[in-house]
Formats: C-alpha cells, sequence, structure tokens
C-alpha cells in the first residue's frame, strides 16, 4: 500500500511521536523512508542590520541541525532494517514538503501537528495545517506527547 513514507520533522521532541510513526509505518510497509527538514528562511536577523553574515551563520546553523536532526532519524530506521533518504531544503515548509512529496512519489505524508514550543508551536501547527488542506496523497498527522 505505501512505498514511499515522507516524515517532516523540525528536529524538536515534540515530533518524536510522528518520527516513531512513520518509522513502525515504513516497517510494516516494507517501505522506504524520506526523511524532510526545511530551514524556514527568515528575511532578516535582529541586530544584524543590513549585514548579511548574520544571516548567513543562522542558515548555516539551521542547514546544520536539520542535517543532524535527519541523520539521527535515519540511523534509527537503517538499525530496523528500513532504506531511507535525507533531505535538507531551504523555503517555505509547507509548499516544500508538498513539493519534495510530488517530486518523490511519496504514497503518504507523516507530521506532528505541533513541533516546537511558544511562538514556534503555533506556526509549526499552521504547516501541518496548510500541508493537510493542499496535499493530494494522504497526510497522517501524529499528536504530539503531552508530557513533551
Amino acid at each position: 500500500m505505501f512505498d514511499q513514507i515522507l516524515i517532516s520533522t523540525d528536529g524538536s521532541k515534540a515530533v518524536k511521536p510522528a518520527v516513531d510513526t512513520a518509522i513502525e509505518l515504513a516497517e510494516t510497509h516494507e517501505a522506504s523512508l524520506h526523511i524532510l527538514y526545511i530551514v524556514d528562511q527568515p528575511t532578516t536577523v535582529s541586530g544584524t542590520g543590513e549585514g548579511v553574515p548574520g544571516l548567513d551563520n543562522l542558515l548555516d546553523a539551521l542547514r546544520k541541525k536539520g542535517k543532524d536532526a535527519t541523520s539521527e532519524i535515519a540511523a534509527r530506521a537503517n538499525d530496523r532494517g528500513i532504506e531511507t533518504t535525507t533531505a535538507v531544503r531551504q523555503g517555505r515548509p509547507h509548499d516544500d514538503i508538498l513539493t519534495y512529496a510530488n517530486e518523490n512519489d511519496i504514497d503518504v505524508i507523516v507530521i506532528g501537528t505541533h513541533g516546537r514550543t511558544g511562538v514556534k508551536r503555533a506556526l509549526l501547527g499552521s504547516v501541518t495545517e496548510a500541508v493537510v488542506r493542499q496535499s493530494e496523497i494522504p497526510v497522517l498527522t501524529v499528536h504530539r506527547d503531552p508530557e513533551e
């Protein structure tokens, strides 16, 4: 039923239940797991004025966080015999999740209902909502652990 599964992560503990679900789903269906992290590109960095180096440093740090987060999930999945593909992209999260899914013939998108806490949590919740509303393929939403 599912050959290609996409898990979108922000690297936070709140998405762990979604990651666990994606790994279980991939194992059950003997599917490949695509692990995607989107660097939500800010247009300015407070305190940098016109200085681009501050923005470049921030984007480099976010790309590294994405590489670390996707690599960690891939290692967990590989330990269970699941073939993985990791990707770190930069742009608008919901658009890039849907674009990646279309480009890679994804059968189902697994995504957490919320990621980071506070203001970022509300924004990521809206990312999930946009993916659910705009996706032409099934989207499995997974609630965060209330203890996290």
